[in-house]
Order: structure tokens, then sequence, then C-alpha cells
């Protein structure tokens, strides 16, 4: 079955492109109309809107850095005001600065840890204040990530970070449940974005991949069809969840019987 969102309004946080965008597109396909927030690059948020409004529903441009509670408080008061209430926020703004910790630069540590973590906080608050205050019921989604539960290394504040984010939605979803609020989370696997050819060529992502359980990369569309599925109303009995989407990353696919053991 599809999934209904017709009347609702979402927020999605870092939407300008990949995950974000993807997640923008198929809420607004799902009948939502759609707040785009993005930092910096209005032209990549822009084409994120026009894909919102290209299947009929409404796209507000959020700029603002999620790092900062006032902005993200703004932001979320501002699409209230603009779409008439607020019921999906999707907190996936991140930053991730590969590192190894003693020799860390701690301005970009604390940077990944404040947009990653304290921006997934600060978005679930503003979001559900708002939901609270409408005396309607909601959906949250944080985008989490299997650097949650794996020490990956040279990336401790941005594993840190989303163990925390893990904790702050099972949390947020045992005190809102008298408000009928739902909170859920999602662990991406490596997914093919934009970000990921900042850091490697094509064929180094594509000779990587292969080595993977499901001999692939995941796309943003699967992250994002997993997004409406835990908004969707007919979810309603889903909330302090995990799903992962990973391709089988998580597993122990390197004991597994002809394949290639991690390097």
């Amino acid at each position: 079955m599809s999934a209904e969102l017709t009347g609702q309004v979402a927020l999605v946080t870092g939407a300008g492109r990949g995950i974000g965008r993807a997640i923008a597109i198929a809420l607004a396909e799902a009948g939502a109309d759609v707040a785009v927030n993005y930092l910096d690059d209005r032209s990549e948020a822009e084409e994120t809107a026009a894909a919102v409004q290209n299947t009929g529903r409404r796209a507000l441009l959020l700029q603002g850095d999620v790092a900062d509670q006032t902005v993200v408080e703004r932001m979320v008061a501002d699409a209230a005001s603009q779409f008439g209430r607020l019921d999906i926020a999707v907190a996936n703004a991140y930053y991730s600065d590969r590192q190894r910790f003693w020799e860390a630069d701690m301005e970009r540590f604390r940077r990944t840890v404040d947009v990653t973590m304290w921006g997934a906080f600060y978005t679930l608050r503003a979001a559900t204040r708002r939901m609270i205050a409408q005396g309607r019921t909601g959906s949250v989604v944080m985008i989490g990530s299997p650097h949650a539960v794996l020490a990956v290394p040279q990336a401790m504040a941005y594993n840190l970070a989303k163990a925390a984010v893990d904790q702050i939605a099972r949390t947020a979803a045992i005190e809102l449940v008298e408000h009928h609020i739902r909170v859920n989370v999602i662990h991406p696997g490596w997914i093919d974005t934009p970000g990921e050819r900042e850091h490697a060529t094509e064929e180094q992502l594509q000779g990587a991949a292969v080595k993977l359980p499901w001999k692939r990369m995941g796309r943003p569309e699967e992250i994002a069809r997993g997004v409406v599925f835990l908004c969707d109303p007919r979810s309603d009995y889903i909330t302090g969840s995990t799903l992962t989407i990973d391709g089988g990353l998580t597993l122990p696919w390197w004991a597994h019987r002809g394949s290639a053991v991690p390097e």
C-alpha cells in the first residue's frame, strides 16, 4: 500500500541534496507539504524545492545552521506559520570530520558533535514543542547511523554523536507517549550520495562497494522510503524503534563463507 500523508506538513533538515533531498521528495510524493532546510547552498535547496513542487505539493526554503538552537526554533515556527501546522520532522542534517581523536582539530571535532547531535536534538525539541502546542499527533524521524554501534576508526566525534542520537530518540519516545508523538530512528548503511564523492573517486567507491554484503552502495531513495513508512499514520504502533537499512552492513558478513575479510 502506498503511504498517505495528504494534508500533512513536514520539515526536513539538510535537505539540499543526498538523503535529505530524497526524503523531502518522497514525503511530497506521499502528499505532504515540505519545508526544506539547507545550510549555505541555495541552488541545491532550490532544486529540492522544485522537485517537491513538481509533485503538486508546496515547498518552503529555510536557510539555517541546525547547530544553532535559536535558528532551529525559528525554522520550525516559520514552517508552521507558512503551512499552518507541523506534523512531521526529519532530523537529517549532519557534519562528519574524519581524524584520529588524538590528532583531531578540536574545532572540527566539536562542529561534528554540534551539528550531528545537538542539531538533531534541537530539531526534535522544537518540532515536538510545536506538535504539543497544536494538540495533534506527530512523527519525528532521526537519521542515525551504524556508527552508533560500530567503533569506526577516525570517526570518534561522529560515532559518539550518532550514539547519542539513538539514546535521545528512545528517551523522547517514552516521554512523548502521552502526547501520541512518535519518535523513531533510521540507520542507513553506506549510501551513494554527493558527499561520498568528496572523499573518493567513482572507481574507489565502486571497488569498495562490491565488497559489501549486497555488492553495492545504498540509494538515497531507499532511506526515503523508510522515512515515509515510519511517518505513515498506519505505522501508528511504531515508536522508539530503529529501522536499519544497510544491505547487511552491520551483520557479521566478513565471517560468511565466500565473503572477503574486512581490511
